[in-house]
């Protein structure tokens, strides 16, 4: 008889789905630091529409977006739920998720139940004009993240998911490992491939801010294997020299600088000081390369402490490309670097199912290594992502265990 309940670790026959689960769910009612507003809760299973699978999930990968989640900043995830039809009272975090399909709806044909499967963050209205007629869904008004814009999250026994969002695990994969790098590698593929023609290529130089981390260790993988020269940078030089066991030419450590943040104004008398900080940043990045070279493309997600000095270190005609802000939004431009020199600014958000695929099938073929830094327990969840909050995770990527009882499993036990 099929139990109503599963507790963590214990996995249920394939394709017997149980009516309840458990989820590491935040509310509006406890937004705050990760450790207090992420708990582990047992909600309902949901269910599926017509595209739709569940997947039970073996391991979830961490990433920054359920630290914003968790703190209801800047969003309110709730909300932005409420547009999708989707419940208003509570989120399951997480957006990366390795496991195995358990159901699918009427309409899909791309996986069946008992697939072993990694699931992408990228979701759309499928019925999207922008998309039927052939455009990038990243682009679409439909566009959204999953497990941040949407509720059902990978931090569950089961994730709701649409179908085209699930490609094959790669076999010679853990669960953890599988599940740690999609949203990281997916975002630095479209960052780096996906803006033409400011895409990377032979020869190309590329600096990549955060080399060690979970974005930055992959984006120096995908830069190498373009044939183009990273230059990390990074906080540490124990950091610095793993970036460059994963193809980084060379590093600069941020923390001998302290022109950070957002300039005085361009008049003023301490701009000049801030000029002086940011002129010997420039020459560091040649002395990391071994040529007085500018970066061709500046891979960027800190934002408010390091744009204005990545635009100004941008080689002429070059790209600044950006996913995120983790010191913070507001940046400031000199726009005459960006006029004069004709720099471009631009904004990446996630990607689409071909660069997904794209990313995932270099992670089958083994020509990238997933970077997992640690694994940690379904319970240490809230932990976990107080740990990234304050920026204390160990280098690469992280995944926590959901279903999966154990490290080290490539297959159900």
């Amino acid at each position: 008889m099929a139990k109503d309940l599963y507790e963590i670790g214990e996995i249920p026959p394939i394709g017997e789905v149980p009516k309840r689960m458990h989820a590491m769910v935040v509310r509006p009612d406890r937004y705050g630091e990760p450790k207090d507003a992420i708990r582990d809760e047992v909600i309902d299973v949901p269910e599926l529409g017509p595209h739709d699978a569940l997947v039970m999930v073996m391991a979830a990968g961490v990433n920054f977006n359920n630290v914003w989640a968790a703190r209801g900043i800047p969003v309110d995830v709730t909300k932005t739920q409420a547009r999708w039809g989707e419940p208003t009272d509570f989120h399951i975090v997480g957006s990366d998720a390795s496991g195995i399909v358990y159901a699918v709806g009427s309409e899909v044909t791309n996986v069946k139940v008992g697939d072993h499967v990694i699931v992408h963050a990228g979701q759309w209205d499928l019925d999207d004009p922008w998309v039927l007629a052939g455009n990038d869904p990243g682009l679409a008004p439909s566009f959204r993240v999953w497990g941040y814009d949407t509720c059902w999250g990978s931090f569950a026994q089961f994730c709701k998911v649409q179908a085209h969002q699930c490609l094959p695990k790669a076999e010679h994969l853990t669960w953890e490992e599988a599940a740690a790098p999609t949203l990281t590698g997916g975002t630095a593929y479209r960052m780096l491939h996906g803006w033409p023609p400011n895409t990377v290529k032979e020869g190309d130089v590329v600096l990549v801010w955060g080399a060690a981390g979970g974005l930055g260790s992959l984006a120096v993988q995908l830069v190498k294997l373009a044939g183009g020269k990273a230059v990390g940078v990074v906080s540490s030089d124990e950091k610095g020299e793993y970036a460059k066991r994963l193809g980084a030419v060379g590093y600069v450590n941020r923390r001998k600088f302290s022109h950070w943040g957002i300039p005085p104004r361009w008049d003023s008398p301490e701009w000049k000081d801030w000029l002086e900080g940011a002129k010997a940043f420039g020459k560091a990045i040649w002395e990391a390369l071994g040529e007085r070279r500018n970066p061709n493309i500046v891979f960027e997600h800190p934002g408010q402490d390091t744009i204005p000095t990545s635009i100004f270190v941008c080689e002429r005609g070059g790209m600044v490309v950006i996913c995120a802000g983790t010191s913070g939004y507001d940046t400031m431009v000199d726009v005459r670097y960006l006029w004069y020199l004709q720099k471009r600014y631009q904004g990446s958000h996630l990607f689409n199912d071909e660069q997904a695929a794209a990313f995932n099938d270099l992670v089958r073929e083994g020509k990238i290594d997933t970077t997992l830094g640690h694994t940690y327990e379904y319970h240490e969840t809230p932990m976990v992502h107080q740990l990234m909050g304050e920026g204390r995770l160990p280098e690469g990527n992280v995944a926590v265990l959901v279903n999966a009882p154990q490290r080290g499993l490539k297959d159900l036990p």
